[in-house]
């Protein structure tokens, strides 16, 4: 499996991989080897409404399918009460299709019976008409960030057994799913107490993101936000990142604004508001919040276009003092994420979450 090099900050935040035709295919990978006698956890589909994303002008749903992984003791264990791990998916996919790609929940299973404390795993859907929301807060696609980090949370320890504190709250994502634990970890130390970040995009600004005039034409031509179904994949992600971080409700039917006029120029005024976005061009602001995580661990690829600016955020907190683990393992974008998950992100949080007094 090969990813292509770089062509924008969104083509690396997918679970997708180019075809002949140019579109994009679900990408299918490995699985570990199942745990015999692994006990058996269960998986809910539930749907959470989310006050911050009503009247969403590109009209993305307020009603969000939420997956929820209860811990094979949960059923048995009425008085039992279990720290949680949000798990954040990536561009292109939803959480359906990312708790497929990772073996969800086999790996969840695997990694407890080998070892980790049992845990709730929480697996929302950011999918929006564009195919992400960056986790970001825009009028255009709703307050996906609120979403995350106060909604949720609230819904989950209002109808689950949770322990509702920071401590015994973690978050992880993959890819823009990392990016959005990322810049959701900034910012809401106060909510949650481990940070995982796998292969996180969209560090560091990318310039245009591969917005071309011929591209501009494609936007120009659309009459409706749910035109971008017939775009190129790429310049579906380049909507996405526009949404998300130069919406402009007087600019309608996209309500964004894009890096470049009809005539070519490049609009610094949204190039600047793209970089403001770049969470490496933020992190020295935070650091104190960072300092607050009882572990904030990373990993990508060797072979995964994202591994500099993944490293250069772990050399960040370094500088800091902030302590915090790097790993470059031996893959790519997607091929050894559900190996990860099972063997590093279980255990991570089983090490680093609270689970209560006498737990």
């Amino acid at each position: 499996m090969r990813i292509l090099p770089l062509l924008t900050a969104s083509a690396l935040a997918m679970g997708a991989l180019p075809c002949a035709s140019g579109a994009y295919a679900q990408v299918e990978t490995p699985a570990p080897t199942v745990v015999p006698g692994a006990p058996k956890a269960t998986v809910q589909k539930i749907t959470v409404h989310a006050k911050g994303l009503e009247g969403s002008l590109e009209g993305d749903s307020a009603d969000r399918d939420v997956f929820v992984v209860l811990p094979p003791s949960y059923a048995k264990n009425p008085k039992g009460r279990y720290p949680v791990v949000y798990a954040l998916h990536g561009y292109s996919i939803g959480a359906a299709q990312w708790m497929g790609e990772i073996h969800v929940p086999q790996v969840i299973e695997g990694g407890m019976a080998q070892g980790a404390r049992e845990m709730i795993f929480v697996f929302p859907d950011s999918k929006t008409v564009h195919n992400g929301s960056m986790y970001s807060s825009s009028a255009t696609t709703g307050d996906f960030e609120t979403f995350i980090a106060r909604d949720l949370v609230s819904y989950i320890d209002s109808h689950y057994r949770t322990l509702p504190t920071r401590e015994s709250r973690g978050l992880v994502g993959h890819s823009m799913g990392g990016y959005g634990a990322t810049r959701i970890g900034i910012k809401h130390a106060d909510v949650f107490g481990a940070l995982y970040l796998m292969s996180p995009c969209c560090l560091s600004a990318r310039g245009l993101f591969g917005v071309t005039p011929e591209a501009m034409k494609a936007y120009a031509a659309m009459k409706s936000p749910a035109d971008s179904a017939n775009l190129q994949w790429a310049q579906r992600g380049t909507l996405a990142a526009a949404a998300a971080w130069s919406p402009n409700p007087k600019n309608p039917p996209l309500y964004l604004d894009l890096p470049l006029t009809a005539d070519g120029k490049t609009r610094e005024d949204v190039m600047a508001k793209w970089a403001a976005n770049a969470l490496l061009s933020i992190v020295d602001q935070y650091i104190p919040n960072m300092r607050r995580y009882a572990a904030i661990a990373m990993d990508v690829g060797d072979k995964d276009g994202l591994k500099t600016d993944t490293e250069t955020l772990h050399k960040v907190l370094e500088t800091y003092g902030v302590a915090n683990s790097f790993t470059l393992y031996e893959g790519d974008h997607t091929n050894r994420v559900a190996f990860r998950f099972q063997e590093q992100v279980v255990p991570f949080f089983s090490q680093h979450l609270s689970f209560g007094a006498g737990k």
